[in-house]
This record gives structure tokens, sequence and C-alpha cells, in this order.
């Protein structure tokens, strides 16, 4: 049977922080704050860092939620990031509607994932209470390859407006990788499917 686990964990308070500074982000670029975005966005980048470290370093501080928030937080932010860089002009309409169209695909995946692994009988209070965990996930190598490709976009896009290179022949190749590994992450979650998901069985 899934257990209990104790969800107020460091990792997944850095989780929370970093998607309650997704709309601080999303605000100070569409108002073209874009200095001060630049070091918002570094402290969000911060807060991943250091939660994937923690997890990975204490093994109290690891959790199944934390496995679900932390991707989760991730696409957040990136989702908020690319809609209003796409707002200021700064990354083309299809590429945010690719990784947009990705990302709530899989989030509803692993809505999926929890209402199949919670055992009878399923109530919404057993569903949102994040004290029951039920499933671990595991994402694919490329899907990790195409975060960070992404977030590093999202920083060369902060920064293109303040360093004067928004045209730049570099930051188009850079759409075209990130379109690549978008497409390379989605079809690998296709393919493996079930084992990028482990189910808590004690």
């Amino acid at each position: 049977m899934p257990g209990y686990e104790n969800p107020w964990t460091i990792p997944n308070m850095l989780s929370m922080t970093r998607i309650g500074l997704a709309p601080v982000l999303g605000y100070l670029i569409i108002e073209e704050d874009f200095n001060i975005a630049l070091g918002v966005f570094a402290l969000a980048g911060l807060t991943d860092l250091l939660d994937g470290f923690i997890a990975r370093n204490w093994a109290n501080q690891k959790s199944a939620l934390g496995s679900a928030l932390d991707p989760l937080a991730d696409k957040i932010l990136i989702s908020i990031l690319y809609v209003s860089l796409t707002y200021a002009d700064l990354i083309p309409v299809p590429l945010t509607y690719m990784i947009i169209s990705r990302d709530v695909m899989l989030i509803a995946a692993v809505f999926y994932v929890r209402y199949r692994t919670l055992p009878t009988p399923r109530t919404l209070a057993k569903y949102f209470n994040p004290c029951y965990a039920t499933a671990r996930l595991k994402p694919t190598f490329i899907s990790k390859v195409n975060t960070a490709v992404q977030l590093i976009l999202v920083a060369a896009s902060l920064a293109a407006p303040v360093f004067n290179y928004a045209d730049s022949i570099y930051l188009q190749m850079l759409w075209c990788f990130t379109a690549f590994t978008t497409a390379a992450s989605a079809y690998s979650y296709y393919h493996y499917g079930r084992k990028t998901v482990q189910v808590i069985k004690d």
C-alpha cells in the first residue's frame, strides 16, 4: 500500500518558491524590466539547483511528492517565462506553442498517474493529500537535457535586450535546438511510458 510521508521538506519548499517566483518573472518581463528579471531568474535557478542537491544528498529530504513537484515547478516557471518572452517578441510563437503543448500533456499524464495509482476508494481528499504518496516519477535523460536547454534559452533571451543581441543568428539557432530537444523529450515519454513511473507499494 502507498504510505504517508512528510511533504514539508526543504526541496519541496524550494520548488514552491520557484512556483511563486514564476508570475513575478512574467510581470517583470511584460513590463520590460529585464535587468531585474535576470536577477530573479538567477534566484529561481538557484532554488532549482539547491532542491536537487539536497534531495540527492539527504535521504530524509527525498520524497515522492518532490519527484513530481520539482518538474512541475520547472514546467510552470518555463511556461510563464516563454509566454511572457513571446509577448515581449523575444521568442517565436510556434516554439512557445510547442513547449506549452508538451507541458500540458505531461501535466495531464501526471494527474492521470496519480488517479490510477490511488487505491480504492478514491476520494478527492486522498487524491489531493500531499502526504499520501502513490508513485515516484523518473524523468528521462533527454527530458533533463531539454529542461536545461529551455532554461538556457530563457537566460539568453532575457539577456538579449540588456546586451543588445536580440537579432543574433546564434539566438535563432538556439530556438531550433530547443525545438528539437522538446520534440525528442515528448517522444521519449511516449516511447518509455511506464518506465518513467515507479508505483509505491509499501
